[in-house]
């Protein structure tokens, strides 16, 4: 059935994380990874002092492939921190693979320039569609295949047919009684109307279609979370209330809508200031939200058809500024999230000893990851999608 399988996009913003495992592992890849965070606590130590942590705990939460989990920056955030990976834990079925180095060639240290080049997967010239828009053209139209969850439609929805419908969270205001038949009169197809009117009756068309089968979830959506830090970096477009958004998203899936895309984020990861405080707050939300999130699947059916990307435009430098913060890097770790994948290590540890220009080399190509979810969650043809693109992730998915 077409809506079987659903792909779950996160957009974390200029995440600055490292990542580890413990068990479970070959003694080749234990000597790799032990190697490199013995070197990378040097470092730290040596010549960030600022914003280095004491290993073990409380500030560094050692992590393991039964409950893989991020580096925490604080006590605070240790506990929090290790929720989403206890929820995932807790059904063995649910996978968590944590992709290092992930970039693309010749970065960009600018925001709005990372965030294009990411989400319409063009490195090198500019364009205009997103790839996800440029998978919607290839679909029937249908107004509930891609829904961006917040106030603003994503450019990775825009197609050069058609594009992804945008959900605010605070619901949607449609006419009632004879305006709304009014109103949906104008969003009947006409022959004789040229492309724009024929959009603009589509539009309209859609915004009803949308309503209609999501209005009960809107009502019982839970409240925002208004106590995420967005001063200390600054949100970089994205939203502050990942709770509510993927607490959205799980009721519509449950509830059997026939979405295959959802785009959610969360901003504030810009932490060019007081990076230590700023990220316990939000890797801890990111945890508990992720959390909640397979919790309210697994009790349903539609468990196994969900695949969650948590991605950043990209990492931060490594070494420090100073206001206890961090600027704009390159590579960073991608987590891919769900029953259908096999959890694991994937792709080269960027070296703190091989920096390019002060930055994390850039070791997997974020185009590999976009390649293996067409191919085996969305069943499309990636090469025409990503310009003939050829990479995977191999052994990604089971």
């Amino acid at each position: 059935r077409r809506n079987r399988v659903r792909h779950v996009v996160v957009r974390v913003d200029a995440m600055r994380a490292r990542v580890g495992y413990e068990s479970r592992l070959s003694e080749d890849q234990r000597k790799e990874i032990t190697g490199h965070f013995l070197a990378a606590d040097q470092l730290d130590a040596a010549r960030f002092p600022t914003l280095s942590f004491d290993r073990p705990a409380p500030h560094v939460l050692r992590i393991t492939l039964d409950a893989p989990g991020l580096n925490a920056v604080s006590p605070e955030c240790h506990s929090h921190l290790a929720d989403v990976w206890t929820a995932v834990d807790r059904d063995p079925t649910v996978k968590v693979a944590i992709i290092r180095g992930v970039g693309y060639p010749n970065p960009d240290h600018s925001h709005f320039a990372s965030m294009t080049i990411w989400q319409s997967a063009s490195p090198f010239s500019h364009i205009s569609t997103g790839w996800l828009g440029r998978w919607l053209d290839t679909q029937k139209n249908d107004p509930l295949l891609a829904i961006n969850l917040g106030s603003v439609p994503p450019p990775l929805f825009a197609g050069a047919k058609r594009s992804g419908s945008t959900l605010p969270l605070g619901g949607l205001v449609i006419p009632k009684g004879k305006l709304a038949m009014r109103c949906q009169t104008l969003g009947r197809a006409n022959p004789g109307d040229g492309a724009l009117m024929a959009a603009a009756a589509s539009s309209m068309e859609n915004l009803f279609t949308l309503s209609e089968n999501v209005w009960t979830v809107l009502q019982n959506s839970v409240s925002t979370n208004t106590n995420l830090p967005v001063v200390n970096g600054g949100t970089a477009g994205g939203d502050s209330s990942l709770e509510q958004q993927l607490d959205l998203v799980a009721k519509l899936i449950v509830s059997g809508v026939p979405t295959r895309v959802w785009s959610v984020s969360l901003g504030g990861f810009d932490t060019h200031a007081n990076e230590a405080n700023a990220q316990s707050v939000l890797l801890g939300s990111v945890s508990a939200s992720i959390k909640k999130f397979f919790n309210a699947l697994s009790t349903s059916s539609r468990a196994s058809d969900v695949t969650m990307m948590i991605y950043s435009e990209f990492g931060r430098r490594v070494k420090a500024n100073g206001s206890q913060g961090t600027d704009h890097g390159t590579s960073g770790p991608v987590f891919v999230i769900g029953d259908r994948i096999n959890g694991g290590m994937y792709g080269d540890q960027p070296q703190l000893n091989k920096l390019i220009d002060g930055d994390l080399a850039v070791t997997t190509d974020f185009r590999d990851i976009y390649a293996s979810i067409l191919e085996r969650d969305l069943n499309a043809d990636p090469s025409q999608i990503l310009n003939g693109w050829k990479g995977r992730i191999n052994s990604l998915y089971k």
